[in-house]
């Protein structure tokens, strides 16, 4: 990722200087993150070539990781976040230079402006090395590849819009709820990097079809933690601010289950707060016990252990190899159990 970066910044310096400022901002945004999902690639790679790493895995790897910064700096935009990984987001940071550098214009829309473009840098970068990535590989594998990566791209934006229209809705079934989480996150997550890493290992039939289960258990339970985190978790540890889901009004299953089994008075609360642009502190207190008291956070955790056992249950049961098992084990353990 460094070096693919450090290359296109050199070309970007070229074409002017005022470029290198969003050059450096990419560099220190690509040295950060889990790398969960280059994590599940690189296994799923691992698994299918009978434990060896195939050519090509790591750039593929890499590219999960740009196209996920991609999403990061979009969704930052959309959901008006301050903080991302324990400093200012990409929007943020952008409005602060213009103002430092005391330009002329809305600060906050040039941020917002900025940070879109520097989304789109992610996004084109990421594609330029899944290609490279898939060089010297026949013309299937080829094809094969980038039928997973289309079908990735379509499911987690059409999984972005599907949420911010949610939030824009009164009502939202647990059914929505579901799919949102399953397309906008949950399979880009573990179920595409692992088939990706698959195509590139020459994974059978069967194989795939088990990465393709893992995903969505496995990746449903990542989006399920991720979602309980969003409003229960420790900001010094996720990197965000807890507030930030309740004030935009996410629907997520979390907050979905609550509002069915709310009483007139806590629905009455969660109509209330929910999406409230200038949410306090006391009021996410309120949403945060209402989420505990009509018992959504027990069905939640439930659901993600659950999830988590069916997962676990299909890695056992998978013909990878057993350094691989043993990897997805812990990965998938990483993605359920995870406090950031």
């Amino acid at each position: 990722m460094r070096a693919h970066v450090a290359e296109r910044a050199h070309r970007l310096a070229e074409i002017d200087r005022d470029l290198v400022p969003v050059t450096e901002l990419l560099a220190d945004m690509a040295s950060r993150g889990k790398r969960l999902r280059a994590a599940f690639c690189l296994a799923g790679a691992r698994g299918a070539a009978g434990g060896t790493l195939p050519a090509g895995a790591a750039d593929v790897a890499a590219a999960l990781e740009l196209f996920h910064l991609a999403a990061l700096v979009h969704d930052d935009v959309m959901d008006h976040s301050d903080q991302r990984r324990g400093l200012p987001t990409v929007h943020r940071r952008c409005a602060a230079e213009h103002r430092r550098a005391g330009l002329s214009g809305d600060a906050d829309a040039y941020g917002e402006a900025a940070a879109i473009l520097v989304g789109d840098f992610c996004l084109s970068w990421a594609d330029d090395l899944v290609d490279h990535g898939f060089v010297g590989h026949d013309l299937r594998t080829r094809m094969s590849g980038r039928a997973v990566w289309s079908q990735m791209r379509d499911e987690t934006i059409g999984g972005q819009f599907l949420d911010v229209l949610g939030q824009a809705q009164l009502n939202t079934s647990p059914h929505r709820a579901r799919v949102v989480l399953r397309f906008k996150s949950a399979r880009y997550t573990v179920g595409h990097p692992l088939r990706l890493g698959g195509v590139l290992g020459g994974a059978g039939e069967e194989l795939m079809d088990a990465y393709e289960r893992i995903g969505l258990t496995a990746g449903e339970a990542f989006q399920l933690r991720d979602d309980v985190l969003g409003v229960f978790g420790d900001p010094g540890l996720t990197g965000k601010p807890v507030i930030d889901d309740i004030r935009e009004g996410k629907r997520t299953l979390l907050v979905v289950i609550a509002a069915e089994r709310a009483n007139h008075v806590q629905r009455q609360h969660l109509d209330r707060h929910l999406g409230d642009p200038d949410l306090t502190e006391q009021g996410l207190s309120t949403v945060r016990e209402i989420l505990v008291d009509t018992g959504a956070v027990d069905l939640v955790e439930e659901r993600i252990e659950q999830l988590t056992l069916e997962s676990l249950r299909i890695v056992d049961e998978s013909t990878s190899d057993a350094v691989t098992r043993i990897a997805l084990r812990d990965l998938i353990e990483r993605c359920a159990w995870r406090r950031s």
